[in-house]
């Protein structure tokens, strides 16, 4: 009998443990998947959005025009991001009279061509006497007819585009001021008109003019960024055509357009501030190499007049020239910021 016993036992604690087992598993399991298989998910879930959902038709209508309002913003941002990029590809190959109008210049193209001539005649003067050579004068001359003038009109171009940056923010808080004040758009572009420092003044009054031609404000705003290519500008025209199409608050727009423009405007300054350092050593490494030729040449003008006078020496003028030209370049690459 005891050894019945002592078989059975063993048997018996090994079922005993393998329940316990069967039970903790089915425990945990059932703690795991009993809301879902009881529905108290769902039902959570269910009630959750019942309750975010509108619980009266004007809610609905409100959410509806909402939506609504943002399929529209979006697809004016998305017509406009196209035209842009059109603007872009246009911009890229600009023409010489088109700079000439962006630079704020009435010339006609027989003017840039009396001018080069006038450049043309003083530089070979220049070249005349600076040189003493025929050769030399002629360079000077080629430079002067066909270089400076073009680079006149790129620097005259580049300095209205920043002048027009400096009062942009400016003219927008006076278009804010007049829109709160409840005075209409139109009359606003036309206060900022007259109030406003050039450049700014002479480009919204082209916009004035332009509706008395009977285009639409959105329209005539539209046409800014072709005159004046910078991205303040785009935000701008995109700011009033999205609000005359899609409505809002056109103040709290330009409010937010204001704080844009006068946020890039101190980034900008914060960049020319980090990269002065980099472009005085630019510049200075640049002018070494001619301040140490013109010390030599007045020290030792035999040693330094053989880089003129032989074929070996005039080589190494060229490659040095190349070289630093690469140099220059690249450390200009390295210093220019666009944002």
């Amino acid at each position: 009998m005891s050894g019945l016993e002592d078989f059975l036992s063993p048997q018996i604690t090994g079922i005993a443990v393998a329940v316990l087992v069967m039970l903790s598993v089915g425990g945990v399991i059932y703690s795991l998947f009993q809301p879902t298989l009881s529905g108290t998910k769902k039902r959570d879930q269910r009630i959750q959005a019942v309750s975010a959902r509108p619980q009266n038709e004007n809610q609905r209508k409100a959410l509806r025009d909402t939506d609504r309002r943002k399929r529209s913003i979006q697809d004016q941002l998305k017509d406009f991001e196209d035209r842009q990029k059109a603007k872009q590809d246009k911009q890229q190959k600009i023409s010489l009279k088109v700079k000439m109008e962006q630079a704020g210049l009435t010339w006609e193209m027989h003017h840039f061509a009396i001018f080069s001539g006038i450049m043309g005649v003083i530089f070979f003067v220049i070249g005349l006497l600076v040189g003493g050579n025929l050769l030399i004068g002629v360079a000077f001359a080629f430079a002067g007819t066909f270089g400076f003038p073009r680079w006149y009109v790129g620097a005259k171009r580049k300095r209205r585009l920043n002048a027009f940056l400096e009062e942009l923010p400016n003219g927008v808080d006076i278009i804010v001021r007049g829109v709160k004040a409840g005075l209409p758009l139109g009359d606003c572009i036309k206060v900022v008109a007259r109030e406003a420092r050039e450049p700014v003044a002479t480009e919204f009054r082209k916009i004035t003019e332009t509706q008395v031609m009977g285009i639409s404000l959105a329209d005539a705003v539209a046409k800014l960024p072709e005159r004046v290519p910078v991205a303040e500008a785009n935000f701008f025209a995109i700011v009033v055509a999205i609000q005359q199409k899609a409505g809002g608050g056109l103040a709290e727009a330009l409010t937010n357009l204001s704080n844009v423009l006068r946020g890039r405007k101190a980034m900008k300054r914060k960049i020319k501030a980090l990269s002065a350092e980099a472009k005085s050593s630019a510049a200075i490494i640049g002018a070494l190499p001619f301040a140490v030729g013109s010390i030599m040449y007045f020290i030792a003008p035999d040693y330094i007049s053989l880089l003129f006078t032989t074929t070996s020496g005039n080589i190494i003028i060229g490659g040095c020239l190349f070289w630093m030209f690469i140099g220059v370049m690249v450390m200009r690459s390295m210093i220019n910021f666009d944002f």
